[in-house]
């Protein structure tokens, strides 16, 4: 009889993988050894042949610990044994931009953009659970972030090159990712990272989460992702009115774009703050903080005259009518 653990992470990654069945594509699996890539990847080498498509894995080593070659050709040779032909190791240059932690995850995922890039792959799987959607709500909640942010990862998404990111395993809990791994007989990696409390994630993880279970109940992981889950339907929503809305009411201005006074009062707060994050975003590549935002909320709200407000990279200005948006000289 199929252990239940096995049974519900391959039924997981079929899937996520169903749109792609009988296409032949490849796709590449991120696979850093520990156990819930680890179980994601041996179950996608299960699955994905039997909906004919071409499994590789590529394990990134950043080069960051002693031992990160070990650890790589341990992940790579475990995939292997699951049937895995191309198990590739790629190794990157950290950087220093942003943290350590941040940096790591930029080099990883231009490392997966490339290899998926080289086999002309149509998706790349990540390994994150549902564990680690509640730590990323809980996350920005203390953050005081917006919407966006709470709706944590989708289960799939498209970028620009369109390339499908598929997070298999986001319904699933991590202990069911870890009795996978028993039932296999999978020897995981153990990641020492997951243990160093200065990284708030893993206090979230190890403080945080198990407090709230306590006090509130169980089911406050499950909570967390299903409140993800609707704020991510709602921005997707805010994200589709707002395309169609700023056709309407953008117009061209002398080094930027300028937007109608009367068009953004006649929007309600939320859809008037989103359309200002969108401009600056899609326009001068800047994220606006919620402190930002309102004071360019303010020049159609509560203008009394007020001049040009300084923002990364550009400024925003009221003049005849007009919010003008200006790259700075």
């Amino acid at each position: 009889m199929l252990d239940p653990a096995i049974a519900a992470v391959r039924l997981a990654v079929r899937a996520a993988l169903a749109p792609l069945e009988g296409s032949g594509a490849a796709i590449v699996v991120a696979l850093s050894g520990g156990p819930d890539s680890l179980a994601l990847a041996v179950a996608t080498a299960f699955e994905a042949p039997r909906l004919g498509l071409r499994v590789v894995t590529a394990t990134i080593d950043h080069g960051l610990q002693d031992d990160s070659a070990d650890v790589a050709r341990r992940a790579a040779q475990q995939a292997r044994m699951a049937g895995v032909a191309d198990a590739r190791i790629i190794r990157v240059e950290v950087g220093a931009e942003g943290g350590p932690e941040a940096a790591a995850r930029d080099a990883r995922y231009a490392a997966l953009r490339d290899a998926a890039s080289e086999e002309g792959a149509a998706a790349v799987l990540l390994a994150h659970t549902l564990d680690d959607q509640a730590e990323t709500v809980l996350l920005g909640l203390a953050r005081g972030a917006g919407a966006r942010s709470l709706a944590g990862m989708p289960p799939r998404r498209v970028d620009a090159r369109g390339l499908a990111w598929l997070r298999p395993l986001l319904g699933l809990r991590r202990e069911q990712i870890h009795a996978f791994c028993r039932a296999s007989d999978l020897a995981p990696w153990t990641d020492p990272h997951n243990d160093e409390e200065r990284f708030a994630r893993v206090r979230v993880r190890s403080r945080v989460l198990p407090v709230l279970e306590r006090e509130l109940g169980p089911g406050v992981a499950e909570a967390l992702a299903r409140t993800a889950d609707q704020l991510r339907e709602d921005d997707e929503a805010f994200a589709d009115m707002i395309d169609e809305v700023i056709e309407d009411i953008v117009e061209p201005a002398e080094a930027g774009i300028a937007i109608s006074v009367p068009a953004l009062a006649a929007n309600p707060p939320a859809l008037r703050h989103r359309i200002i994050r969108h401009v600056a975003q899609s326009e001068f590549g800047a994220s606006l903080t919620r402190t930002q935002t309102l004071e360019v909320a303010r020049l159609v709200s509560d203008w009394s005259g007020q001049g040009p407000i300084d923002l990364p990279g550009f400024t925003a200005a009221r003049r005849a009518g007009l919010v003008v948006f200006a790259a700075r000289a």
